[in-house]
């Protein structure tokens, strides 16, 4: 029995199908510059043939995690694992028959390479009892098999494009269908790309791209113009699993939603320059502020094999534990304190503050153990947020402020690994010192991007709780809404 999914409509209005099977054995390509709509199409692809097939997300963004919701996908945050937990993962996965997202986002470039790399290894070298048919959809997959070398090391980038390569030149036999999807042509390593049989070509400007596009679906250079008029969620498909000629199809309507997709357009309200001042930095009583929803944090990496069998074989009944006492407060505190203390000097080791979340958990309990601290650990949501504060470096005799609990609360509302950046902030404010700069920032966020450390300000801006003004010489003032902190210039670039 052949097995079709729709993709949408063609121009002729009947259903734009799609061989499942085919798919399965020969594999495709997409291609669409940014707001083209491929993300739609790869989700609208994931969500029609989930019943079907086993699937693998190699997500970067954390744009697919919402098929969790609606199909029971495993997401997997990959920044709590390590490499060879990855390799791991990807061995059960195909082991247990477990669709997943593998969630990237948090990582740097270069971990986003050797975690994807280690979980496509692990899928590769399943044993053959495993090799059951599985799409594997890889998004922006020219970060992982880039035509040239870029700003990632040697090593992570050869890691990753050896495994795109397994994946798309010798993933067949395996069972495993490659499913890439990529912003430019030009910039996705050309042996990756010429193992897709299957291609959906969606709105590109440049000549290179367009010049590629008209190749692989067989037009003459002429018609390639085309490709710059095609509207948002349409793609011109080709291929033995979808049509032996080119055909224009507009992608249909998806059940789940994207984190990627960009807010829409609003009035700005109408407010005079005074009364705006007044509202942003003549501290208004403190107003308190919704709480982000947030995803469940990751288990540690040994619990992968337990999540993977809980979905494959469905929940299973909790096993009874006796009851132990009550610790009182001053047990608990104590606990606490000595806890910090050994975080803290875990953090002073030489780059313990970019190693990831899982690996430091880890130290975390291995040292608790060892300095025999008695009680039971903290769990990773909590070691997430003592992180947090531990990578700030806010010291303890800022809780002896009578108005930092309201900064506290404040960082409450967001999530665990940005909540040491807003306390660092705050702090700098509270003092009236130097804004902190980039790589400050970087640090307490567990990174070295600058870059990432920008776009962190600019976010946490865009949720109410601070705003940045520049100063002179280039130099940069956050203030504190609602708290009528704020900061004295600070050099963004400083070391």
């Amino acid at each position: 029995m052949t097995i079709g999914i729709e993709l949408g409509r063609t121009n002729t209005g009947v259903p734009g199908m799609m061989d499942l099977e085919e798919l399965l054995a020969t594999r495709l390509l997409v291609q669409g510059n940014s707001g083209s709509g491929k993300s739609h199409l790869l989700r609208r692809l994931m969500e029609q043939s989930a019943p079907w097939v086993q699937q693998a997300v190699i997500d970067p963004e954390g744009d697919f995690t919402s098929l969790a919701d609606r199909f029971g996908h495993l997401v997997i945050d990959a920044a709590a694992h390590t490499e060879d937990a990855m390799t791991a993962a990807g061995d059960r996965v195909r082991r247990h028959r477990v669709s997943v997202v593998l969630n990237l986002e948090g990582l740097e470039v270069d971990r986003q390479l050797r975690h994807a790399a280690a979980f496509l290894n692990g899928l590769f070298d399943a044993e053959r009892d495993h090799w059951t048919p599985m799409l594997v959809v890889v998004d922006e997959a020219q970060l992982f098999a880039p035509a040239a070398g870029g700003d990632t090391s040697d090593d992570a980038r050869r890691a990753a494009l050896s495994a795109m390569t397994d994946l798309m030149c010798r993933g067949r036999k395996r069972g495993l269908a490659g499913i890439i999807a990529t912003q430019r042509l030009a910039k996705l390593a050309k042996n990756v790309a010429a193992e897709a049989s299957n291609f959906l070509m969606g709105r590109t400007f440049l000549d290179i791209d367009m010049a590629r596009a008209a190749d692989l679906l067989g037009m003459e250079r002429r018609q390639a113009e085309q490709f710059r008029d095609l509207q948002r969620g349409h793609f011109i498909g080709l291929g033995p699993a979808l049509a032996r000629r080119p055909l224009a199809i507009r992608i249909g309507a998806v059940e789940t939603q994207s984190r990627g997709s960009g807010p829409s357009l609003t009035p700005l309200p109408q407010t005079a320059p005074e009364e705006a001042r007044e509202l942003i930095l003549a501290a208004p009583d403190p107003v308190a502020l919704p709480r982000r929803e947030r995803r469940p944090p990751a288990a540690p990496p040994q619990d992968i094999l337990a999540q993977l069998a809980q979905a494959s074989s469905g929940p299973r009944p909790a096993a009874a534990r006796p009851a132990e006492p009550e610790p009182s407060a001053e047990e608990v505190a104590e606990r606490e304190a000595r806890t910090r203390a050994i975080l803290h000097d875990m953090l002073a080791e030489e780059d313990a503050a970019f190693r990831p979340i899982g690996v430091l958990y880890q130290d975390l309990l291995v040292r608790l153990r060892i300095h025999a601290v008695a009680g039971k650990p903290p769990e990773l949501p909590a070691f997430r947020r003592m992180l947090a504060v531990a990578r700030a470096g806010v010291p303890p005799e800022a809780a002896n402020d009578p108005a930092w609990p309201e900064a506290a609360a404040r960082a409450e509302g967001l999530p665990e690994d940005t909540q040491g950046v807003f306390l660092l902030l705050a702090h700098a404010a509270r003092q009236g010192l130097p804004c902190p700069s980039d790589t400050a920032i970087a640090r307490a966020y567990g990174s070295r991007s600058a870059g990432r450390a920008r776009r962190l300000l600019t976010w946490i801006e865009e949720q109410g709780l601070i705003v940045q003004r520049p100063a002179a010489g280039g130099r940069r003032i956050v203030a504190l809404v609602g708290l009528a902190w704020e900061t004295a210039p600070g050099d963004p670039a400083a070391a």
